[in-house]
């Protein structure tokens, strides 16, 4: 049991060391390319967001029409 424990406290050690090596080793983006890319998602959340809000108002538009038309 004591033996078990010592290897889940080594083995969490181990873990730990590496993940800092690791994290040495990245290549983290400058400012600047992290707020152009943060610009470009938030151009693309809006503009996907106006072409579904239009796709949604003429289905609408659409669907409103066809069952008016079976309707009366």
């Amino acid at each position: 049991m004591a033996e078990e424990k010592k290897n889940v406290i080594e083995s969490t050690k181990d873990y730990i060391n590496e993940l800092k090596l690791e994290m040495r080793r990245v290549s983290w983006p400058t400012r600047t390319q992290v707020e152009s890319t943060t610009a470009v998602v938030i151009f693309s959340v809006f503009a996907f967001a106006a072409y579904f809000a239009v796709v949604d108002n003429v289905l609408q538009w659409g669907i409103k029409g066809i069952l008016s038309f079976f309707t009366k």
